[in-house]
């Protein structure tokens, strides 16, 4: 069988089983079967492929099929230009969060907190593209905060990073210029609707409060300010149907210039506030 066979044939069944985007996941994949470069896919399609990369890649595409994550099968997933390690104790890192990135770059700050901090791609990301930065994650989640470690060793932040298993402020102490965060904002029923890479493969509290998805936005509106210097910013993620609750939030709390950011899809992704009046 050829290279190019395998991926037709890995495609279509893909394709059966309602994968998105089939081709794309085909290619990925036998590039991590046969341990080449994915841009090499191409070039190797018309030879043939040794039986035991048949064998991983048949193993592959039977858990794609099954809805598993690629990412959890190659074991990492790209995000702003660096490569995170994922598991299915953390949320995939996703294009959408980079509106966030480059919302928090906009503007200078030395000390960062990220609060559910998960793969540990926002934090790390941001002390990377800022060298004079120190910053703190936290989750909830033991298994999570493990693996935002190792994302901060791999992109070289460790001395850099302090990460804390612990729920959203509780027992911080200090100020940051930059608090920023994804929190779980799904509602229980919206969890139902979810894809099942999602539903079935990333850890649920990170998705949802298991209410109406705004119980995060909440508890930081009403605790960040404390943690905040005068001319500190918090910057999160939201659902794009959230803006206006969101704002609303932030707005009773009482903080101040707050602006609701889309995504390249121009949908409401990202919400700014300054430190409470």
């Amino acid at each position: 069988m050829t290279a190019g066979e395998a991926m037709a044939t890995a495609a279509a069944r893909l394709r059966t089983a309602g994968v998105p985007d089939p081709a794309r996941d085909a290619r990925v994949l036998l590039a991590h079967a046969a341990q080449v470069d994915a841009i090499r896919i191409t070039l190797i399609a018309p030879e043939d492929i040794e039986p035991e990369i048949v064998v991983r890649y048949e193993h592959l595409i039977a858990l794609r099929s099954a809805r598993v994550p690629v990412s959890h099968l190659i074991g990492e997933r790209e995000f702003y230009g660096r490569k995170f390690k994922v598991s299915p104790d953390v949320l995939d890192p996703r294009p959408e969060t980079e509106t966030l990135i480059e919302a928090a770059l906009s503007e200078d700050f030395t000390r960062a907190l990220d609060l559910g901090v998960g793969s540990g791609c926002i934090l790390v990301t941001l002390l990377a593209e800022r060298l004079n930065v120190t910053g703190v994650g936290t989750d909830l989640s033991e298994d999570a905060c493990l693996q935002s470690s190792v994302n901060v060793v791999l992109n070289n932040v460790a001395d850099r990073v302090e990460i804390i298993n612990t729920c959203w402020f509780d027992g911080l102490e200090g100020r940051f210029d930059l608090i920023v965060s994804n929190p779980p904002y799904l509602t229980a029923f919206e969890m139902e609707e979810v894809a099942p890479e999602l539903r079935d493969h990333e850890p649920r509290m990170a998705l949802t409060d298991e209410g109406d998805g705004l119980s995060a936005y909440r508890v930081i509106a009403a605790k960040a300010g404390d943690y905040l210097t005068t001319t500190g910013r918090v910057i999160c993620e939201i659902g794009y149907e959230q803006g206006e609750d969101v704002f609303n939030i932030f707005r009773d709390q009482g903080w101040g210039s707050l602006m609701i950011l889309p995504d390249l899809d121009e949908r409401d992704r990202v919400i700014i506030a300054r430190n409470p009046a």
